[in-house]
């Protein structure tokens, strides 16, 4: 069997590699003028003059920089540096999950490897870096977990402002994002897959406490013990609901 070309007909390589060179000048350019999320770039007709391009081209590579997040395009306005978020990830690594996965081999096994090797590292750095005043919110976020799970409602919220407080003692902004980025990768799959309401929100709420008990006790291998039947727990469910799917 042939091989498919690696770039459309009637678009030659040369293209595609100058575009992918455009958009690392304009990208150098940003730092390089130390931009910030929502400055202004220069002007179509300065990048041109900058980077010895054409108008298309210039267009072409911005196109491509907002498909990242890189930079924003106000039709009207100009072009703006973007947020940088992990947006651009997440979408790809839905659609990845979603499109490579194989009968037997749940989608969501993956993802939950990832945020279980994450968390349960990370977990071990909290232990020394949280504070009175976090553990007491993560206690009260457990409460407001219990009190949703003894009414019958899901809380799938509070457990992800859970996870999002546990790990902001580190003062990590990028372990906030990834964490976020796989979290919204993980409920997507897990829509499109039928995942359904916890059955069994008494133990989600039992092992979320245990995860603070052991903290407060600054307890570290205890809390990546806890963290670690979190997950496992999770893995189980998701192997049990998705089975046979798709």
């Amino acid at each position: 069997m042939s091989e498919e070309p690696r770039f459309p007909a009637g678009r030659p390589a040369r293209d595609r590699r100058v575009s992918g060179q455009i958009q690392g000048e304009i990208m150098q350019l940003i730092l390089d003028r130390r931009l910030g999320p929502g400055e202004p770039l220069p002007t179509e007709a300065e990048l041109m003059d900058r980077l010895g391009v054409s108008r298309n081209s210039v267009r072409e590579a911005l196109k491509a920089l907002q498909a990242l997040d890189i930079v924003e395009i106000r039709h009207g306005y100009g072009t703006y540096v973007g947020q940088a978020s992990l947006t651009p990830l997440v979408d790809g690594l839905t659609f990845r999950s979603l499109a490579r996965h194989q009968p037997g081999a749940p989608p969501l096994g993956e993802i939950l490897q990832i945020r279980e090797v994450l968390e349960e590292g990370l977990v071990r750095r909290v232990a020394d870096a949280i504070g009175e005043r976090e553990l007491r919110a993560l206690e009260d976020l457990v409460a407001r977990m219990e009190e949703a799970g003894k009414a019958g409602e899901p809380f799938p919220e509070l457990d992800r402002e859970f996870h999002e407080l546990l790990y902001r003692p580190l003062g990590n902004t990028l372990v906030a994002q990834l964490l976020g980025a796989f979290w919204n990768v993980f409920h997507r799959v897990a829509e499109a897959q039928g995942w359904t309401d916890d059955p069994s929100p008494a133990l989600t709420v039992r092992r979320h406490r245990d995860i603070v008990t052991a903290l407060r006790a600054r307890d570290v291998e205890a809390a990546q013990r806890a963290m670690t039947d979190h997950f496992r727990g999770i893995e189980a469910r998701a192997v049990t609901e998705t089975r046979g799917v798709g």
